[in-house]
């Protein structure tokens, strides 16, 4: 296995990450997302709008009950555990896909692993409730910790930054060590910068500039950039014409190293990934790409 190959665990799954972009599928079971609110509310449409991603390419569906878009309030638990965990259940027994739950409450993502969810998708990064990080470490559960200024409710108020590269950087491997320190395997943990949670249409730039620093970093970087608000604003584009400039956001995102991507639109993100990942390969084949990782 070379040195950019590693193995990324998520309870009894364990994913290669580091030569194949993974392309995970976006399935909001909410009445609310910024893009696809209420389409999929209905949990067999869910599972059979799931079942399309999967043949279309997506190695991993990503299950959200409460919506993080800017000034979202937030779902009480019963609630956002009704939404998920049918879906859940559904697509473990029909499916063999990876299944991750977007959540920061710890009864949602404990609910949602007894129903047979893989991996923790929490964009407080185990900040919002102390019990969230017993129940990944419990379950052995894949972990994405996301960088995020304040909460969906108040994110895009007034995000300031200094040097957002290097203060997302320090966050995610703050965050990462206090996950390791409550028990869970570093083998479990991804990271996510948080394109469009809690940063300005500059910083967003910034950061998809600055991957490359942060794809060092000895974990799964998981980028999502899928029709968000400051590829709109670039292109004047309302959120259903943004698909082209997302393809060219994941496509730099991927040649910088993000080993995840997540995406609503599942085929034509896989085209683009495939594109971005055969490019290179031949870098590596011609001995020019650079697959230096930090330990820390």
């Amino acid at each position: 296995m070379s040195d950019s190959l590693r193995s990324w665990t998520c309870r009894d799954r364990r994913i290669e990450w580091g030569e194949r972009t993974l392309v995970m599928g976006v399935l909001n079971v909410t009445p609310d997302s910024f893009y696809d609110g209420g389409v999929y509310a209905d949990p067999h449409r869910a599972v059979a709008h799931a079942s399309e991603m999967i043949e279309d390419g997506a190695a991993l569906i990503d299950v959200g009950g409460e919506s993080s878009r800017p000034g979202a309030d937030p779902v009480p638990a019963e609630e956002e555990m009704a939404r998920v965990v049918p879906v859940v259940a559904a697509l473990r027994a029909e499916t063999h896909a990876l299944i991750s739950v977007d959540t920061t409450k710890a009864v949602v993502a404990r609910a949602a692993l007894e129903a047979g969810a893989h991996i923790v998708n929490d964009i407080s990064a185990l900040r919002f409730d102390p019990d969230m990080a017993s129940v990944v470490r419990d379950y052995g559960a894949g972990l994405i910790l996301m960088h995020m200024q304040g909460t969906p409710r108040t994110m895009q108020a007034s995000p300031t930054y200094a040097d957002v590269v290097r203060e997302v950087g320090d966050f995610l491997k703050e965050r990462a060590a206090a996950a390791e320190a409550a028990g869970i395997d570093r083998a479990c943990i991804a990271l996510d910068p948080g394109i469009g949670f809690g940063k300005t249409f500059d910083h967003n730039w910034a950061l998809l500039a600055g991957l490359p620093t942060l794809a060092r970093f000895a974990y799964p970087l998981l980028v999502g950039v899928s029709r968000k608000r400051f590829l709109g604003a670039l292109c004047d584009r309302e959120v259903d014409g943004r698909l082209p400039a997302s393809l060219a956001a994941l496509t730099v995102a991927v040649r910088a190293g993000a080993s995840i991507i997540r995406v609503h639109d599942v085929k034509e993100s896989c085209d683009a990934a495939r594109v971005a990942d055969r490019i290179s390969d031949e870098e590596r084949k011609h001995g020019r790409l650079d697959t230096t990782a930090s330990s820390s």
